[in-house]
């Protein structure tokens, strides 16, 4: 089915256009995002049921962007009322003129820049999906939840508890200006089960998630989650610590999109080019890694959570190849970077939600396919690790330096698995040395979007990243 396109957004779009009418009378180039997205998030464990109707995307409001004399400003509302569009606009262009009156006297010449280009386009897109989450049967789903947990509980040894989450968002925006009217509908969701087991005083937690941009229909067999889960949980009990040194790894795809999220994810982020922040920029047409190193990112890139049609800017989806054979092509850009840097926007400007300001942000992010086999990646290692799954991580864009913890690795030995078992990992080093190792690639790729991704300290949004294996050399500990 088609995930129906909000109708409380339908029935206030004439009155909202009207609004870009009056204001634009003002400015000299307006945009108005407007969201209406709805939710639920439910989570289940042995000790609490939480079940609620918020997600990282939920909200309902408008923010509204004018452009005059070189500089930019912009203002949100939640509360619309459609017979009283003059009054709105009156208290928004006192809100406005504030604002650029406080940036004039601030003397911000150094960010003066052009109107974006307000080009006649309208789009309207309703994506399938194959349940909608304000469709959901609540009380059935938690039902189902708890049946998984208490099977964990059942099937599981050492257990302390099997929490299983679950939440889904149907995410609705519309984007004016004088001359554009988009629309979009879509449907994602995200979830998976955690198992907390305890021996002998230890203490560990495992996790395995599913993330589609797709209905509450995926959370309908957890059946091979549980089962990861339970097995992961068993080998961080068995796990040793690594002793700390330079080493062949092979990273599982959900690996490799940590990888590609902290090595090429906020250093390629262009708006931090503008504010001189970032190494990649003194790296475009340069080598930054093996030839084995293809690296894409765009909402097009890959069908997962963070797929959409046009950002919340109003610029298309895009596919962008970053790293080309190991050259550093381009990186990815919002609307006001773009022009700020002469270049074009990437259809990477996201917001939190509407009362947060636009960043150029990752959505997709992945390693391309290769042609080496898995087996023929292990049976090269002489002393290393197949590294598999994430816990955190963090980049330094302006020095490019990384770290990623991983969950656990296992110890190959002469082209063969030992049975030793590494928990946690600790990955770090500089980003060209480490995609500079990588020598070989395997055919299968793999897209993950069950976490999200912080600006700095704050500003989350959804993203997704994966790739295929990789085999390099990196630093553990």
């Amino acid at each position: 089915m088609k995930a129906p396109f909000s109708t409380y957004l339908t029935e206030i779009a004439p009155a909202l256009k009207q609004l870009v009418g009056l204001l634009r009378k003002r400015y000299g180039w307006v945009s108005l995002l407007a969201t209406d997205s709805k939710g639920f998030s439910v989570r289940i464990s042995q000790r609490a049921k939480n079940v609620g109707s918020e997600t990282m995307m939920t909200e309902r409001g408008c923010v509204v962007r004018v452009w005059q004399d070189g500089l930019y400003s912009e203002a949100a509302f939640n509360r619309f009322d459609p017979a009283d569009v003059e009054g709105l606009c009156a208290k928004l262009c006192a809100e406005l003129d504030a604002q650029l009156k406080v940036l004039r006297e601030l003397g911000t010449a150094v960010y003066e820049t052009p109107a974006l280009p307000d080009e006649e386009r309208t789009l309207f897109v309703e994506m399938e999906t194959g349940r909608l989450p304000e469709d959901e049967d609540i009380p059935a789903l938690i039902r189902h939840l708890t049946e998984v947990s208490d099977a964990g509980m059942e099937q599981g040894r050492d257990m302390l508890d099997c929490m299983v989450s679950a939440q889904s968002t149907h995410v609705c925006k519309m984007f004016l200006t004088e001359r554009q009217d988009l629309r979009q509908s879509y449907v994602y969701s995200e979830g998976g089960v955690v198992c907390m087991v305890m021996r002998d005083g230890r203490n560990e937690m495992s996790h395995e998630g599913v993330a589609e941009r797709l209905g509450p229909e995926i959370f309908d067999d957890l059946s091979d989650a549980l089962k990861q889960a339970l097995e992961i949980s068993q080998d961080l009990l068995n796990a040793e610590r690594v002793e700390p040194g330079e080493y062949e790894i092979i990273t599982a795809p959900d690996v490799t999109g940590l990888i590609a999220h902290e090595a090429f994810g906020h250093g390629v982020e262009m708006d931090m080019f503008v504010k001189e922040r970032a190494l990649g920029v003194e790296y475009i047409g340069k080598r930054v890694g093996s030839e084995h190193v293809t690296m894409h990112e765009g909402a097009n890139t890959v069908v997962n959570v963070a797929s959409y049609a046009f950002d919340d800017e109003g610029t298309l989806a895009g596919d962008v190849t970053e790293i080309d054979r190991g050259i550093l092509r381009t990186g990815i850009c919002d609307a006001l970077s773009a022009l700020r840097l002469g270049t074009v926007p990437t259809g990477n400007g996201k917001r939190e939600n509407f009362e947060h300001k636009a960043y150029t942000r990752m959505t997709n992010t992945l390693f391309d396919s290769g042609k080496d086999r898995l087996e023929d990646m292990i049976a090269s290692v002489r002393h290393g690790y197949l590294l598999r799954g994430i816990s955190s991580g963090m980049e330094d864009p302006k020095h490019w330096g990384i770290q990623c913890i991983v969950e656990r690795g296992y110890e190959i030995v002469d082209g063969q698995f030992t049975g030793k078992i590494i928990a946690p990992v600790v990955m770090t080093g500089y980003v060209p040395d480490l995609l500079g190792s990588i020598s070989m690639v395997s055919p299968d790729r793999e897209a993950f979007g069950t976490g999200g991704c912080g600006k700095g300290h704050k500003e989350w949004v959804k993203v997704s990243d994966g790739g295929p294996y990789l085999k390099a050399k990196a630093r553990l500990g």
